[in-house]
Formats: structure tokens, C-alpha cells, sequence
């Protein structure tokens, strides 16, 4: 017999030893991936670029990401292996798993990427940033910029706030704020471009971290849309 809200962890919190709710508010699994997913489409994401998901999890934008790009091109990095193992249990799937081939790194060190000499077109930080402390999202940036292709970028949420969460190392459940002037020198300071998008978020903020030569004027002076998107493809053919 099911349990837990038919084994979705409803009524759980956030932190919880459950696959949905140790990675937030179960009631927000599918929402969060939803506007993630349609986050990075908007932006340009297509099937044949390759995705590093840091803190993937139990794949709540995973389970939608692999079986959208092609084999091989989905990297998450999680320190939790049971949350991943749950994910592909009760979410992905191991057929899928074969057919698409992701690679999974069991670290929460950022010299992981490193070490792994891979580069990535996109990358995502959803829900990281807002429970790191400063020295830790400065080693994250710092590492995901050496690994992000030329054209390539980050994008991330994190809490605004008035001051900077006075904090070390990783904090999870808590949550912490930081200024956007901060997270915005800690990317120069990383060589990508800041720039906070205009994207609904429950809780957070959305920020792009641009590699130089990510293209980001076809938005500049027009909302940040599918339709726009679809304007540019359209435009280029």
C-alpha cells in the first residue's frame, strides 16, 4: 500500500529523508522542474548540448532532461548517491537509463569537474546558491567557468537579500541571502557575466553567470520568452 501521499512525500519537509522532499517542498518537485526545464529551451537549450546539473538529486529537472537530450549528454553531480538511485528508481526509470546514458558524480567538491575534463554548454544551480556560503559559490563559479564551452553558461537561483549571509560551506535546509552586487562580483571575479533574468521563481531569483561569448542581445529589449526565442530561430533559417 502506498504511503506518504501515495509515495510522493506530500506533506513532508523540506529536508525530510524522502527522494522528493530532502531536495525542497515536495508540493514544488514538479513546478520547479517545469519552469527549469522551460528556463533552459528559452535560452537555447537543444538536444544535442551537453547539461552539468550540480546537485542533481533525485532528478527533479534530471527526469525530464535525459530523455530530452541525446546519449551521453547529461552530467549531474550529487554527494547523495541514494537520492540519485531513488530518482532513477521511482522517476526515470532503468530502460531510459540505458537508452541515454547519463554519468553521475557522487562529489560535492567543485574540483570535481575539474578532474572529470569535460566541457558543457549549460549548466545549472537550482536551489544551491541559496544554501552556500560565499567561499563555496565562489569555488563553484570558479570551477563551472573553467568547465563551460566559450559560448556556454550557468544559470542559477539564489536569495536576494540587504547583507550577506556571514557563512561557510554548505547549510542546507537553512537558507541564506546575499546581495546581487556580491553574486555579481563573484562571477567577474570567476570571468562570466551576471545578469539577473526575468523568470518566476516561488522563493528565489533566477541569475545567468554568461560565458563571453554566450549570446544574450536577442533579449536584451524583449521579454525573455518562448515566442522570443522562436522569433530568433525563425530569423536564422
Amino acid at each position: 500500500m502506498e504511503t506518504i501521499g501515495e509515495s510522493l512525500g506530500a506533506g513532508l519537509k523540506p529536508g525530510d529523508a524522502h527522494y522528493r522532499a530532502y531536495v525542497g517542498p515536495p508540493e514544488d518537485y514538479d513546478l520547479i522542474a517545469a519552469m527549469t526545464f522551460n528556463l533552459l529551451t528559452t535560452l537555447g537549450l537543444r538536444q544535442h548540448h551537453s547539461v552539468l546539473d550540480i546537485g542533481c538529486g533525485s532528478l527533479r529537472i534530471g527526469r525530464l532532461l535525459i530523455p530530452y537530450l541525446n546519449r551521453g549528454k547529461y552530467f549531474g553531480v550529487e554527494p547523495n548517491e541514494w537520492l540519485v538511485e531513488e530518482g532513477i528508481k521511482r522517476e526515470l526509470g532503468g530502460a531510459l537509463l540505458e537508452i541515454k546514458r547519463p554519468t553521475f558524480f557522487f562529489s560535492d567538491s567543485p574540483e570535481t569537474l575539474a578532474q572529470a575534463k569535460i566541457s558543457f554548454d549549460f549548466a545549472l544551480a537550482q536551489s544551491i546558491f541559496s544554501h552556500c556560503g560565499l567561499d563555496l559559490i565562489k569555488n563553484w563559479l570558479s570551477a563551472i567557468s573553467r568547465s563551460l564551452l566559450e559560448d556556454g553558461a550557468l544559470v542559477a537561483t539564489f536569495l536576494p537579500g540587504e547583507e550577506d549571509a556571514p557563512i561557510r560551506g554548505w547549510v542546507y535546509p537553512e537558507c541564506v541571502n546575499y546581495r546581487p552586487t556580491t553574486i555579481r562580483q563573484s562571477a567577474v571575479e570567476a570571468g562570466l557575466r551576471f545578469e539577473l533574468l526575468d523568470w518566476k521563481h516561488r522563493r528565489q531569483a533566477w541569475a545567468l553567470f554568461a560565458a563571453p561569448n554566450f549570446d544574450t542581445d536577442w533579449f536584451q529589449k524583449k521579454p525573455l520568452t518562448w515566442n522570443t526565442m522562436l522569433d530568433r530561430v525563425i530569423s536564422k533559417k
